[in-house]
């Protein structure tokens, strides 16, 4: 598949900034309360100046009107959010399940979204950020959906949809995605090394910092390119993931969260 370099926002880090930390794919959930405590106790607990949330931190989003229902998750997870936000900036980027996240969500929170991929300017180097879904280049089907899905049009005519629709059409969605993994039909695509460093040299950039592959690890991808991958967020798994990658002037560092 043919890939086109973005456009590259920028970030510069104010000059009082010490810590920043970068999280991706929590995918909170009703289903799995744990994830969203361990958020909490990570967000009162971390020393870091900023938080960057690079995508896929709910399971799916489907429309910012979800947040006014009373007793939703949504508004659970956006009262948390928004009371992290009063004490840090907190970033959030769009991944493949929460693309419908909007200025809804951003009045409830404080939260400022950022667009796919940002150049962080952070102690004299430029970070790259995506979420990554983008740079998966073989999952052709994917990268299919990725366009329509980002289309102002077809955001709009979903949410014109009565809530109640939306939240089963997630449901289901969710059940099919399960369905896959258990049967083991499921395609999962690693980002594409020659693109990743396309985005690099268009970005100046000498590191790339992603998560949606659920493939924590660091990658040297060219002499004096590095691709760095967050974890995904699962406390049901054997042994439970919670993870974060946390930036200082020393460089980055790959650290577990507490849960």
């Amino acid at each position: 598949m043919q890939h086109t370099v973005p456009g590259m926002a920028e970030l510069a880090a104010p000059a009082d900034w010490r810590t920043v930390d970068f999280l991706a794919d929590l995918h909170l959930e009703p289903g799995q309360p744990a994830t969203l405590r361990a958020l909490q106790h990570y967000l009162d607990s971390t020393p870091a100046d900023a938080v960057f949330l690079l995508g896929d931190l709910f399971e799916v989003w489907v429309g910012d009107d979800a947040i006014a229902e009373p007793g939703s998750f949504e508004g659970r997870c956006c009262a948390l959010l928004a009371s992290a936000a009063s004490r840090r900036p907190l970033y959030f980027m769009h991944g493949n399940r929460d693309f419908l996240v909007g200025a809804g969500f951003t009045r409830h929170t404080g939260i400022t979204v950022l667009a796919d991929p940002t150049v962080l300017t952070f102690a004299g180097q430029r970070w790259l950020l995506s979420h990554g879904d983008a740079l998966c280049l073989n999952d052709a089907e994917y990268q299919r959906f990725r366009v329509l899905a980002r289309d102002p049009e077809w955001q709009a005519r979903l949410l014109a949809r009565p809530l109640h629709e939306r939240r089963a059409q997630g449901r289901s969605a969710r059940s099919e995605s399960e369905a896959r993994k258990q049967a083991g039909t499921a395609v999962y695509a690693d980002v594409d090394a020659t693109a990743a460093i396309a985005w690099l040299h268009a970005a100046r950039a000498q590191a790339l910092i992603h998560g949606h592959t659920h493939l924590p690890a660091e990658h040297m991808l060219a002499p004096g390119l590095a691709r760095h991958v967050l974890t995904d967020w699962d406390l049901q798994a054997d042994p439970p993931r919670a993870g974060l990658l946390r930036l200082t002037a020393g460089g980055l560092q790959r650290l577990p969260c507490a849960f």
